[in-house]
């Protein structure tokens, strides 16, 4: 009987945050996600010994969690997070301020009461260090202290571990005494990871996979030129081209995971699931037996559409006598764990994919075949966005597969025994975003970025080691691996956005100076000025005038909205890419009578067969989106009248709503049962009656 078999492939990484050469950590979100994603993801398996998975780890990572456990690593967030709140000077709570509410507003920091009072009150002073000391006394520093740390705390251990649970019951009021055990309970946490991750392996329920050393872009740094094989019209910096340096980011990590797990890893998800025919060459040399992307790429490879008949299935490789089994992505499924199923119930959600796993597969099995179903993503950024870390939903999820007569979750290594793989000459090249390479390469930011890379690169060979002391040469190479990692170009360009976007400008290149001043070298002076641009921003902007507009879904006068309050959205993607933006701009605004909104979409969406659901103070308003019409389907006796043309309009009466005329709105686009897009993306927006002022 043919079966369908699940490969889930969690992706572990965080980027290189310590500069080496001060040995500071200069950002906590190792650190952070160590404590909250790398345990309880593997430990939840314990409870479904029919489920196997594969979980891709880049040792960069895991060597600074190894130094987190170990006590050695120097983290000036947690040190102040350690620190009495009374012996705190004034740039220290001003760095706590900055910092400590940099977490989910509604999964983080909405979970524990205090932490939210907090975190208004900060927001309630504008930000402003001078009114925020009014409600910032010892006290309270402390309680953000603590709850900022907990909040990033393991579901595993916030339920099982006495010690833990009584700081979460406590709730508030935080003793010195709670602090510091807050402080030894990360150190506990920090210590389980590594461990953890062998015992699974060694009894085969997982396999661990790993990315090259330093997380790059195999493929660029191969030969940066081979981005326009991908995209021809991407502008391209001076050529970088150093295969040798790919050989050294993928020798010294199936070096150090043997090491560290005990045998050398048969499989290699190359980073962002980049590759190229020189990239799997040098893979397969050093004897990778199998490597992973998006079929994205297979579309590319193949010149037509991936569908479950192309994507479920292995392939093998082979090219100039090197051969690698490889398997591709489904794009759409994972990006639903990713994006989408966050904004769901665990049954629903987990029920969803299953069912979706069955019709894509139907047609598989009739034939006879065995089916292979890759599901590959980010195995830590996306569950802050879900209900309690998204254990809920990975627990239904994992009991569905078990239970499911049809299935198995098995490894990657075990489904290429169980699967007969297809052959494949060539591989497009591309990464597992557009099948192409533009995060990383062809936006000024970008471009300036790598040109500065090979000045560095460049400067490197030309000392002789014999010229510097061998410890120094050996961390000037170290700093140019970490240089040459993906992520700090994630951050340049167009495509992604984060409040930490200035420091990791700043870290990219103290890296490559750092490099300079090992070598005895004058660094360039490019590298103290910003590569960053100005970013963009959303921006909520109140009214500061009466409205009274036609719901009649379009601007019938250029009056009629004039003085509206607007909250416009940030097109970046945050932290993850792949989010899909619907709504460009909302628009709001009222009179004695009601509360008028109005929603401008992105101009290339279509947004007819939608369904809008706006939360207002609690109340559910459904709007399905027609052709030139807006049907309300369900409004809780809000008594709302709406309208779609060229945008959506509404009105709701303030009798309906609110004696005291402020409201408190969440929006979202659904679609097949599914949520599209959100506004605010986390949170409510907060809208007023009250006018900032005359227009």
């Amino acid at each position: 009987m043919s079966r369908i078999y699940v490969c889930f492939v969690w992706h572990m990484h965080q980027p290189c945050y310590k500069d080496l050469v001060s040995g500071e950590y200069r950002l906590p979100w190792t650190r952070m996600h160590a404590l909250k994603d790398y345990y309880g993801m593997v430990k939840v398996l314990e409870d479904f010994p029919g489920v196997k998975q594969t979980f891709n780890l880049v040792p960069s990572l895991m060597l600074q969690v190894e130094e987190y456990a170990s006590g050695q690593a120097y983290d000036p967030f947690l040190k102040v997070a350690l620190k009495p709140a009374e012996e705190l000077t004034p740039a220290e709570i001003e760095f706590i301020l900055r910092y400590f509410f940099q977490a989910n507003p509604t999964h983080l920091i909405g979970r524990y009461k205090r932490y939210a009072e907090l975190n208004e009150a900060w927001r309630a002073s504008d930000r402003n260090l001078r009114r925020a000391m009014h409600v910032f006394n010892p006290q309270a520093l402390r309680d953000l202290q603590v709850l900022s740390q907990l909040a990033w705390f393991e579901e595993e251990v916030l339920e099982k571990d006495a010690e833990v649970r009584g700081l979460v019951d406590k709730g508030r009021d935080y003793s010195l005494a709670d602090q510091s055990l807050m402080g030894r309970k990360q150190t506990e946490i920090l210590g389980m990871v590594l461990p953890v991750y062998r015992e699974f392996a060694e009894k085969g329920q997982i396999e661990i996979s790993a990315t090259p050393f330093y997380h790059p872009i195999l493929p660029l740094i191969c030969d940066s030129n081979v981005a326009h094989e991908a995209n021809p019209h991407v502008p391209l910096p001076q050529r970088f081209r150093f295969p040798e340096d790919a050989r050294k980011h993928l020798e010294r990590s199936a070096e150090y995971m043997e090491q560290k797990i005990g045998s050398r890893p048969k499989g290699l998800w190359p980073s962002e699931g980049s590759v190229s025919d020189e990239a799997l060459t040098i893979a397969a040399e050093v004897g990778y037996k199998w490597a992973a992307t998006d079929n994205g790429v297979l579309a590319r490879t193949l010149g037509r559409h991936a569908d479950p008949y192309t994507t479920y299935r292995p392939y093998c490789w082979r090219q100039s006598g090197h051969e690698l089994k490889m398997i591709f992505r489904d794009h759409y499924l994972s990006d639903l764990v990713g994006f989408v199923y966050s904004r769901m119930t665990a049954e629903h959600a987990a029920g969803d994919f299953v069912q979706r796993i069955r019709d894509n597969c139907s047609g598989i099995l009739r034939s006879g075949r065995d089916a292979l179903v890759p599901v590959i993503l980010d195995g830590e950024n996306a569950w802050e966005h879900y209900w309690r870390n998204g254990r809920p939903f990975l627990r239904e999820l994992y009991q569905r597969v078990q239970d499911d007569p049809t299935m198995e979750a098995v490894t990657v290594s075990e489904a290429f025994a169980k699967v007969e793989a297809e052959p494949l000459e060539r591989i497009a090249a591309g990464s597992w975003i557009s099948a192409n390479f533009d995060v990383w390469i062809g936006f000024e930011e970008d471009n300036k970025a790598w040109e500065l890379l090979l000045k560095a690169r460049t400067a490197l060979e030309r000392v002789d080691p014999a010229s510097v002391p061998e410890a120094d040469y050996k961390l000037a190479w170290e700093e140019l691996m970490i240089a040459e990692g993906s992520d700090w170009n994630w951050w340049y360009g167009p495509h992604h956005d984060s409040d930490n976007r200035t420091e990791f400008d700043q870290l990219y290149r103290d890296h490559l100076a750092n490099m300079y001043r090992l070598l005895k070298l004058v660094p360039p002076t490019e590298l103290s000025k910003p590569i960053l641009r100005a970013r963009a921003t959303g921006v909520h902007s109140k009214p500061v005038a009466e409205l009274s507009p036609v719901i009649d879904g379009q601007v019938t006068s250029y009056f009629e909205w004039m003085g509206a309050g607007t909250y416009s959205v940030d097109g970046r993607g945050g932290s993850m890419h792949g989010q899909r933006f619907l709504i460009r701009e909302l628009f709001y605004g009222s009179n004695d009578e009601a509360l008028f909104l109005r929603i401008d979409f992105v101009g290339s969406e279509r947004v007819e067969g939608m369904e809008f659901r706006f939360t207002l103070n609690g109340k559910l308003l459904r709007v399905a989106m027609k052709e030139n019409a807006a049907e309300i389907l369900e409004d809780e006796g809000l008594k709302a009248k709406a309208h779609f043309k060229r945008s959506l309009e509404i009105a709701v009466p303030w009798a309906s709503l609110s004696e005291d005329r402020v409201v408190k709105l969440e929006t979202s686009i659904w679609q097949d049962g599914l949520p599209l897009d959100a506004l605010p993306q986390d949170g409510a927006l907060e809208l007023s009656a009250e006018v900032a002022g005359e227009y």
